[in-house]
């Protein structure tokens, strides 16, 4: 018995430990995830800051102008865009036409759009910024953001899953509020589910 009530004080003592510093580790993750969670759901009223710029430019016509396709150096030209127009959102598609090259770049909360002449190097581009909402918004759900944004929100997702099991382990180890608290996650549970039933399903 004595065992028992040792191991008990570990588990909870452990649970504190964890619920206490997972929640302080993912305290960032989580405020941004809930803020992102209403301006998505609220994109409508942040449609005002999408910006949509044209502009025009020029290449080395060598670089596009060559019979052989197979062997257009795709990285220099890639690379020279995106320095003559401050790019820095990851290429998302490359295609070669007859007459033209067209080039796409895709980041959260932006796009551009090159379309090349391949007879004398002159392009057109249009570049298209959703603003500092729609940038979250896209981080929020891992549009165009990459492989390393895909990990941090595989990693806050699990750490937002141990902060709500380590918060209920705790409860059960709360004696005069464990069964208040059950109730309450039962009707908040209930309550998610009513709200599906009746005005979603």
């Amino acid at each position: 018995m004595q065992r028992y009530f040792r191991w008990k004080r570990r588990i909870a003592r452990l649970a504190r430990w964890l619920h206490i510093y997972l929640s302080m580790i993912s305290f960032a993750v989580i405020f941004f995830f809930a803020v992102t969670g209403l301006t998505l759901n609220h994109a409508e009223k942040f449609n005002g800051q999408l910006r949509t710029t044209q502009e025009k430019g020029k290449l080395d016509s060598t670089l596009v102008n060559i019979t052989d396709t197979a062997k257009m150096n795709k990285l220099g030209i890639v690379e020279f865009l995106r320095q003559k127009n401050r790019i820095s959102a990851a290429m998302s598609d490359f295609r070669i036409d007859d007459s033209q090259v067209s080039v796409s770049f895709k980041g959260p909360g932006y796009e551009a759009d090159i379309f090349i002449n391949r007879e004398n190097g002159q392009y057109d581009i249009t570049q298209t910024s959703a603003g500092f909402v729609g940038l979250i918004n896209d981080l929020h759900k891992g549009r165009d953001t990459g492989r390393v944004w895909s990990v941090v929100i595989d990693v806050a997702a699990i750490l937002m899953s141990l902060v709500s099991l380590t918060g209920m382990l705790l409860l059960l180890f709360i004696k005069r509020k464990r069964v208040a608290g059950l109730i309450v996650a039962a009707l908040g549970l209930f309550f998610v589910y009513f709200i599906y039933v009746i005005w979603i399903k």
